[in-house]
């Protein structure tokens, strides 16, 4: 690895890919919201809507043997991963052919191909985990990085303090990303921290952080390869606190009564996918004509996954006990 900072490649190809990745993550659940109101989809459903320049800035950066560790709002996570569409989908249609063979629905994707260690609908529960994979990491002597993301509410939860203090006592590499919404399911950060500017919160631990505009997908990929580097090279933890915000309800049974309406539509204005279409097009790099083609690739993708994952077949109920307790090696 190369002493200095890869600089982000903004060439043509490159920024219309980022938009196509974003584009991906909000079809795809925009799709789910709808399968869901149709009973296809069942049990909770947590969506991304205005956070994709988070997980399109930040996981890319990393390499294929590093880890990631997500929440239970982790489809564009696992997307951007390289997790296939439609066992994401399937996964949540509850089949066999899901990436979780339709045992953990929504909220617990997990593929070993890509590393990706799953959605926890635990919140904070991904912080403790992130810090074990990276101890375990160090200790077959792997040369990784272990990226944990969390939303703001995991902040007020005890393990969010004892994975940053051990990562610093340990000198683990973990890239700590916090997606900071402003709300924890229906509570405001302002009603429930006192100091609302949670990267601070890692410098009582010494740890390096940056607070960065999340919802700016240049910014945040920026910020995703200063992180990277610095965990890297020095083998140490890095607080990276993306400041962004959803624009679906906390979940499909959130009635949204604590926030008002009008705050919502101020937040669409400057929702990542708007904002860098319109930068892209101020700045020459995209025509409407291509926007719509990858927009109908993307409506080509998801459509292709709803057909995977409705032809998919459930698990027999003889093995509904199976992968409750670990199996011994023959």
């Amino acid at each position: 690895m190369s002493e200095a900072i890869e600089k982000p490649r903004l060439s043509r190809e490159h920024v219309l890919d980022l938009l196509k990745q974003m584009i991906r993550i909000r079809r795809f659940e925009d799709k789910c919201a709808e399968l869901y109101t149709q009973e296809k989809i069942r049990g909770f459903l947590h969506l991304y809507d205005g956070e994709e320049a988070v997980a399109v800035g930040v996981i890319p950066v990393l390499e294929k043997h590093d880890r990631v560790v997500a929440t239970y709002r982790e489809h564009g996570h696992a997307l951007v991963r390289g997790v296939p569409m439609g066992a994401c989908l399937a996964e949540m249609y509850g089949k066999r052919e899901g990436c979780s063979r339709g045992r953990g629905g929504s909220m617990h994707l997990f593929d070993r191909a890509t590393n990706f260690h799953g959605g926890n609908a635990i919140v904070g529960g991904g912080l403790p985990l992130a810090v074990g994979l990276a101890l375990a990491g160090r200790m077959r002597g792997e040369d990784n990085i272990t990226a944990c993301f969390f939303g703001e509410g995991a902040v007020a939860e005890g393990e969010f303090h004892e994975s940053l203090n051990l990562a610093v006592l340990w000198s683990l590499p973990v890239l700590f990303v916090c997606e900071n919404n402003l709300y924890a399911m229906g509570t405001a950060l302002s009603i429930s921290e006192s100091e609302t500017d949670i990267q601070r919160k890692a410098a009582c631990y010494r740890m390096e952080s940056e607070a960065v505009d999340g919802m700016d997908i240049i910014a945040v990929e920026a910020a995703a390869r200063r992180a990277v580097h610095a965990v890297r090279q020095s083998k140490k933890p890095y607080f990276l606190e993306c400041r962004t915000y959803r624009l679906r309800p906390h979940s499909m049974f959130d009635a949204q009564l604590y926030r008002d309406k009008a705050e919502i539509e101020v937040w669409r204005q400057k929702e990542p996918i708007v904002r860098f279409r319109a930068w892209l097009e101020q700045n020459n790099m995209i025509h409407p004509e291509e926007f719509e083609r990858i927009d109908a690739e993307v409506i080509a993708e998801v459509d292709a996954a709803v057909t995977f994952a409705e032809a998919g077949t459930l698990e027999p109920i003889e093995q509904l006990t199976r992968f409750t307790y670990a199996e011994k090696a023959t």
